[in-house]
């Protein structure tokens, strides 16, 4: 395998090594706290909530959707990583929430050169309301025990700050 375009991160993570503290780490979500949100790099799902690395078990996907895999990662942290606090956010300016289905297969399928329609790309018409769906999807999960407190904020990706959803 030719690694030259990665040589960058490379070097970078040789750098990350020489100071690197999580050997023998056990996995566990320290603060409890479990993160679902969107794959966007605008997002620092650690600073944002002032947790440093170890503390928080973080899935990400486009738009923060509670998909089926974001469900199965949620309910191993709940049993077997120590998390019983999660965190679902969404954020402001989101692709998921300002194109249509149709925009993305257009742009996606020029930029591709081929038909993208087939792809499915989860777009939210009112991204409030999906939070919430997602919301429910989570705390009625019969493997999300009520114990496991469950939480909505839409990150603003301009201030930086989050804001609960109910």
């Amino acid at each position: 395998m030719d690694t030259s375009a990665f040589d960058d991160l490379l070097e970078a993570n040789r750098k990350f090594a020489e100071s690197f503290t999580l050997s023998g780490f056990d996995g566990v979500a320290h603060a409890g706290v479990a993160i679902v949100t969107c794959m966007d790099s605008r997002i620092d799902p650690l600073g944002m909530l002032g947790l440093k690395p170890g503390d928080a078990k973080i899935f990400r996907n486009p738009g923060g959707r509670i998909t089926p895999q974001a469900l199965e990662a949620l309910v191993l942290g709940v049993h077997l990583l120590g998390v019983n606090r999660i965190l679902v956010i969404p954020h402001t300016r989101c692709a998921m929430a300002t194109h249509t289905e149709e925009q993305l297969h257009e742009e996606v399928g020029r930029k591709a050169g081929q038909d993208a329609s087939w792809q499915p790309f989860g777009v939210v018409e009112d991204q409030v309301e999906a939070l919430r769906q997602d919301l429910a999807k989570v705390r009625s999960h019969p493997l999300v025990p009520d114990s496991v407190a469950v939480g909505g904020f839409v990150y603003d990706v301009d201030t930086g700050l989050l804001e609960p959803i109910g």
